[in-house]
């Protein structure tokens, strides 16, 4: 596949961050217009590449302090409808036809917004984004994930804000922080709650963490989704060799020599959607290269795995670029690009009959002409 072709693909995001997205030349005009003076650079190529080499640099400090400056511009409801209409402008120029843009309303209270005001000036700024995307030829539609952090207590508070505002593009509920010392369980009076309501959630597990996170998240919380879900291969073996001894030699293994365990077992049968983000988990050491990475070996056990950015700012990259590395590094195809944008498109947080129009009205007719072009049917 072509560059051209990888990006002309549909493309469908699940798991995307809005504060970590933003266009480096954005952050510094907002806090040029806040009066914000942290930034370690005020050109728009060396803030960039600060943030990639911060994410890059096995330091956690480091690397939560991008966040701190994505932030610290995202305080009012002018830089918030900006930084959300620019979001899917860029989503949409790179053949994203569907998204679900994640964040946390309780981080942008510093400047006196309430929650409500916050939700609302990113829905705006959503609307605001389609429309000019949609005049430009590239339409898209977006909806919005409230995120709650896992270490804070305002989990059940953000999970009434998207009941709220579900039928206003508020698709659904997150929660989002460290892993280690901060179990989903804490959270369960919001999961329960959002059950209760028939609202849709999704929960950070298994990307720092291991088993038990993954687990208590789908069997104590009902996760819908999860949140990279990486970490799930650990439940994976070949004969009496688990995965963590030799993932390069899993990556080759046949499918039909992998035993599942319980827990993998479980979430292939229940088809819960796997949220992968290969270049983060780059990052986050949750892998250790693409070629390697356990996406494809859980591709060909047929989980349902979906292909995300997380935080395009800080990883440098966006769905046409995972999507490249996976051809490239990986050895994906057409068809492999195809299956994962039906599988995301098949676990949005919209109804039904939505997914099915965007599957059958854009997402096939897209690759069939991809296809065609290869001399390829689709499968």
């Amino acid at each position: 596949m072509t560059d051209d072709q990888i990006r002309r693909a549909p493309k469908a995001l699940l798991h995307d961050h809005l504060d970590g997205g933003l266009r480096p030349q954005t952050i510094i005009e907002i806090a040029e217009t806040v009066g914000y003076q942290g930034l370690p650079a005020t050109d728009a190529e060396a803030l960039g590449q600060w943030f990639r080499d911060s994410a890059d640099s096995g330091s956690l400090e480091r690397y939560l302090e991008t966040f701190d400056h994505t932030l610290a511009v995202m305080q009012t409801v002018d830089g918030l409808q900006r930084v959300a209409r620019e979001c899917v402008e860029d989503l949409a120029g790179d053949g994203v036809v569907y998204a679900e843009i994640r964040y946390a309303p309780e981080q942008h209270l510093q400047a006196g917004l309430s929650l409500e005001d916050v939700v609302e000036a990113v829905n705006e700024g959503f609307r605001q984004g389609e429309k000019r995307a949609a005049d430009a030829g590239h339409p898209i539609r977006v909806t919005a994930l409230l995120t709650a952090m896992r270490h804070a207590a305002k989990s059940t508070e953000i999970a009434e804000l998207v009941v709220r505002y579900r039928d206003q593009g508020v698709s659904g509920f997150d929660i989002a922080g460290a892993e280690a010392g901060f179990p989903p369980t804490r959270h369960l009076d919001a999961f329960e709650y959002l059950r209760r309501e028939n609202a849709h959630f999704t929960i950070h597990a298994g990307e720092a963490f291991g088993l038990p996170s993954i687990w208590e998240a789908i069997q104590w919380c009902g996760a819908d989704r999860l949140g990279h879900g990486v970490r799930i291969v650990d439940d994976l073996s070949v004969g009496d060799l688990p995965y963590t001894a030799d993932p390069a030699r899993f990556s080759a293994a046949d499918p039909a020599e992998v035993t599942l365990g319980r827990l993998s077992s479980y979430v292939r049968d229940r088809r819960i959607p796997l949220e992968m983000c290969p270049s983060s988990n780059l990052q986050t050491a949750a892998a250790d290269s693409i070629a390697h990475h356990p996406i494809t070996l859980l591709k060909r056990l047929k989980f349902r795995v979906t292909v995300n950015t997380d935080n395009r700012l800080m990883s440098g990259t966006s769905m046409s670029r995972e999507m490249g590395l996976l051809v490239a590094e990986a050895g994906w195809t057409v068809e492999d690009l195809r299956w994962v944008t039906i599988n995301a498109m098949k676990s949005a947080f919209i109804p039904f009959d939505e997914r099915l129009a965007i599957i059958e009205d854009v997402v096939k007719p897209g690759y069939a002409a991809l296809l065609a072009e290869a001399g390829t049917a689709p499968a």
